[in-house]
């Protein structure tokens, strides 16, 4: 990815989400840009219009982290948006932001063993690992029944990005699907600060724009975020509906993979079901246990 062109469309796509009243500056007549003007940026940040200007077309390497900050100030950016931009930074400065050498490719080995025997020890919750470029790499036992829509029977790896955008099933399993496909482009953005020269999340966004508008549209709001903790909805095809909470962990061994987990709360009709999804998957392996589970899920 072309490092001068995503700092340059990212800060411009800042300065146009930020009016001038929200800076306390005159809108005035005649405006010709959405947002603010480059010559008020640079006002708010203390820098000068020809500095500001060389930054936004993308010579940011070198730019001081006080004039970063300052930046960052005037075009209000929250949390994720600043680490962004530093990531950005450091890129053009040749500065891994992780601190460790870039990855050129992505990571094919397996899991491993002893992260899945972490995994295996949580039992009832969804457990999973993925990588910077979003392939699910491991999963508990409720991991895989939870993800049996994406996982399937293909010899791929598989990948929660192409599930989102490319396979319709994704429709069903994840009801706020407009919600879920900004968030899984965000986080790919920010990924993609992080290392720029991660081929295999630069390969991936490439199939994502050719094959889908939807993902080409949201790639180019230049939007990121980092995902942390929430609340998520699903619908899953054998016990229907879910609301679970997720926890995001780093795993520091290994840069770019994070631990997700999900989990319902304790008495609702969501963790009931999530306990019947972890029986399913359990007596899928002794056909008459596997069909007692599906008669209580059609009865319930």
């Amino acid at each position: 990815m072309d490092n001068n062109s995503e700092v340059r469309e990212f800060l411009m796509s800042r300065r146009a989400k930020v009016s001038p009243e929200q800076v306390g500056l005159p809108a005035g007549p005649n405006r010709r840009v959405a947002g603010l003007r480059r010559t008020e940026v640079a006002v708010l940040a203390g820098v000068s219009v020809e500095y500001y200007a060389k930054l936004e077309r993308g010579a940011i390497g070198g730019a001081s982290s006080s004039v970063l900050d300052a930046i960052a100030a005037a075009l209000q950016l929250d949390d994720t948006e600043r680490t962004h931009l530093f990531d950005l930074a450091r890129a053009a400065d040749g500065i891994p932001a992780s601190g460790r050498p870039r990855r050129r490719a992505a990571r094919s080995a397996a899991p491993r063993s002893s992260l899945q025997w972490v995994l295996s020890t949580i039992t009832t919750g969804v457990a999973f690992v993925r990588n910077s470029q979003q392939d699910l790499l491991a999963t508990n036992a409720l991991g895989r029944a939870f993800y049996s829509p994406l996982i399937g029977d293909g010899g791929r790896t598989p990948n929660l990005a192409r599930f989102q955008f490319l396979d319709p099933a994704s429709r069903d399993f994840y009801p706020d699907w407009d919600a879920f496909a900004q968030m899984c482009v965000a986080i790919m953005r920010t990924e993609a600060g992080r290392d720029p020269h991660d081929k295999g999340l630069h390969d991936l966004v490439g199939e994502l724009a050719m094959r889908s508008d939807t993902f080409r549209q949201l790639w180019g709001s230049h939007d990121v975020r980092t995902h942390g903790s929430g609340t998520k909805h699903f619908h899953h095809p054998v016990v229907g509906e879910l609301v679970l909470a997720y926890e995001e962990l780093v795993i520091t061994a290994d840069p770019g993979c994070i631990l997700m987990i999900y989990t319902a709360e304790p008495g609702s009709a969501s963790a009931e079901r999530l306990g019947l999804l972890a029986s399913w998957a359990a007596a899928q392996s002794h056909p008459l246990d596997a069909e007692a589970i599906s008669l209580r899920i059609d009865l319930g």
